[in-house]
């Protein structure tokens, strides 16, 4: 039996990043969780309504994070964000990120909340991050967890060589490398991304990792509508955050003008695949 689920709604896809405000406890911190939650809401709305296929939740506000085991409130309070979501779009595939390696709490997030996926950071091999050494492969036991709390339904996506990130203790390894060891290590499908967030994701590499697997391809930065075509023709979905908010900057609200804009592409490309 395949360790992988499904992907029925993944196809050509735009997949929204809804950027939680600051959670209790971290050092930007200014709201309470139902405050929090309700942002959240009128943002994965927002996108739903514009055309988007999913919704991916991340605490980026965070920052700094702190690697590793994450504290009971980013728990409580990231379930209470995806269960407010999750109630409004009851239908709209949703994904869970939690910041940094918070893996095994984003899965008991998405399992609560009935998430179709989430994102991990550093499934396969080591690197140094913005936090620190990452010197943990997730794979092993995460996929260990996933089947003890009967959520082998969820899709794990995760990052090839991770943005935000120095690669030299792997800088043997091809992209082609990163991309067999995450599906001999049970991915559900790889992302690629450029060095940083909002940084354009090379078209090679995107190529590259299409070329090296039958996984879906999803690509998580740098997406634009002048990019869109491009990226869609080698990737099955494209993660959208920074683009979409006002000036282009993660840290801002969401902008209508721009969603409507990349939107507008996506729809255009759908209907040109769709003719026979």
């Amino acid at each position: 039996m395949s360790l992988r689920p499904k992907h029925a709604w993944l196809s050509h896809s735009l997949i929204g990043m809804v950027h939680v405000a600051a959670l209790p406890g971290t050092p930007g911190a200014k709201l309470g969780v139902r405050v929090i939650a309700e942002q959240a809401v009128r943002e994965a709305m927002l996108l739903a309504g514009a055309g988007f296929d999913a919704v991916l939740i991340e605490n980026m506000h965070d920052a700094p994070y702190i690697d590793g085991t994450q504290g009971p409130e980013i728990t409580a309070a990231m379930t209470a964000v995806a269960c407010a979501i999750r109630a409004e779009l009851p239908k709209l595939p949703l994904g869970i990120q939690v910041l940094s390696r918070g893996h095994r709490e984003a899965l008991s997030i998405a399992l609560a909340s009935r998430a179709q996926f989430i994102r991990c950071e550093n499934f396969v091999y080591a690197h140094i991050a913005d936090e620190g050494l990452m010197a943990k492969a997730e794979a092993g036991p995460l996929l260990r967890y996933r089947k003890n709390i009967g959520a082998e339904h969820i899709h794990i996506y995760t990052d090839i060589q991770k943005k935000h990130a120095c690669h030299a203790i792997t800088a043997d390894l091809s992209l082609e490398d990163w991309v067999h060891g995450a599906e001999f290590f049970g991915s559900s499908g790889v992302i690629i991304t450029g060095s940083r967030t909002g940084q354009p994701t090379d078209l090679a590499d995107i190529r590259t990792a299409r070329e090296s697997t039958t996984l879906p391809v999803l690509v998580g930065s740098g997406v634009s509508p002048e990019t869109l075509e491009q990226t869609l023709l080698y990737s099955d979905a494209a993660i959208v955050g920074s683009w979409l908010k006002f000036d282009g900057h993660w840290a801002n609200g969401p902008d209508p003008k721009r969603i409507k804009a990349i939107t507008a592409v996506h729809a255009k490309l759908r209907a040109s695949h769709a003719k026979p």
